[in-house]
């Protein structure tokens, strides 16, 4: 092998590549944000990309190269993803003054680098703090990602708060009308810490750790940043400076009767209200009687709905409360079970279901609407 080259598998550079394309299409303050530093030695290729606020690293070993000491460029992230991602087999990569050339079967192709020096530094030195197994990780993320806002008016809505106390580990996250918890004891630190990560990081998390569900995560801190690292990265993040809201309070069940009813059933009678929403805020009535729910609502411009759900478990007596279906059905569809379990108390106070999936305990709220809303 010629001096200056070193051979990648294509599959895994893509792989890396694919995994920062969301970070390099962020503009930025630096143009040098939209291109991957690749630092490539004898043994081992490391990949970097940032866009400032989300910062991502992979390595991988190197099975063929003839690099000395570790050599350093700056490479358009977008454009050679798209020049490499439908090539075959092994990449030969040779380094030159102003470019690379990669050859891969018959193809040839030449693509202009940078001085690595225009790359903005790099979050270095992670502290660990504790691991987590990639599949507990991936369930709690599931159960609370759903809710994020993409653009809430509220900045510290935006975001997922994970907090780690002797207790366990809790994630939370509200869009203002609803609220998603998922909390597991399997971790826990001494000390209480509490961080409000941003969705895109969350979301990026998720789809890096996919398919890998029997590896570990390590949770880290690395200044005033967060870090997920795994056996081949380190996903850095900024954290959102807002507060959360202070959500406690309104978790407690004081007050509150119990009751359930068949999950299945529950989401159906929810989806043909929301059909016949068709785009509009109207408010469907949920009156509880004995053993039933009775389930109303009436869009003037496009028909009725009226159903009776039997309760598995209720208390006596009557009690309507008012919601919007669509609010009801996101969380419904993510909680387990054949059986859903939820907590009333009054017609201004919300509804809260609560759910066990393994050593997952999740809960959902969800508040009431004013039952002429949409009229």
């Amino acid at each position: 092998m010629e001096q200056n080259n070193f051979s990648i598998d294509q599959k895994r550079l893509s792989h890396m590549l694919a995994s920062m394309q969301t970070i390099c299409a962020k503009r930025t303050t630096l143009d040098a944000t939209s291109a991957v530093l690749f630092q490539a030695g004898h043994h081992e290729l490391i990949l970097k990309s940032t866009d400032l606020e989300l910062s991502l690293q992979y390595s991988c070993p190197l099975e063929q190269s003839a690099l000395g000491d570790q050599t350093t460029f700056l490479v358009p992230g977008r454009r050679l993803f798209e020049l490499t991602k439908d090539l075959d087999g092994a990449i030969d990569v040779h380094i030159q003054q102003n470019n690379i050339a990669l050859k891969a079967g018959n193809a040839h192709l030449t693509l202009n680098i940078k001085d690595p020096a225009e790359f903005p530094p790099f979050p270095e030195r992670i502290e660990n703090l504790l691991d987590i197994k990639t599949g507990d990780l991936i369930g709690l993320i599931e159960k609370v990602a759903f809710l994020v806002p993409q653009n809430n008016a509220n900045p510290a809505l935006n975001g997922v708060l994970l907090e780690i106390d002797s207790d366990g580990m809790t994630m939370t996250a509200t869009d203002g009308h609803c609220l998603a918890q998922a909390h597991t004891a399997r971790y826990s630190t001494d000390e209480k810490r509490k961080w409000l990560l941003p969705r895109r990081v969350i979301l990026e998390l998720k789809k890096i750790l996919d398919g890998s569900i029997d590896q570990k995560v390590f949770l880290g801190l690395c200044g005033n940043q967060v870090v997920f690292s795994g056996e081949s990265f380190n996903l850095f993040t900024k954290l959102l400076v807002d507060s959360f809201p202070e959500y406690q309070q309104i978790l407690k069940k004081d007050g509150f009767t119990k009751r359930s009813a068949s999950r299945q059933g529950f989401i159906k009678a929810l989806r043909r209200a929301a059909c016949l929403l068709s785009g509009q805020f109207i408010a469907t009535e949920f009156l509880f009687k004995d053993n039933l729910l009775e389930i109303a609502m009436h869009n003037k411009e496009v028909g009725k709905l009226y159903e009776q759900l039997t309760l598995t478990e209720f208390v006596e007596g009557e009690l309507a409360l008012h919601f919007y279906a669509p609010y009801l059905l996101e969380g419904l569809q993510m909680l387990p079970g054949d059986q859903v379990t939820f907590w009333l108390a009054s017609k201004v106070r919300p509804v809260i279901f609560d759910a066990v999936d393994g050593d997952i305990n999740m809960t959902y709220l969800v508040m009431p609407v004013s039952p002429i809303m949409g009229q």
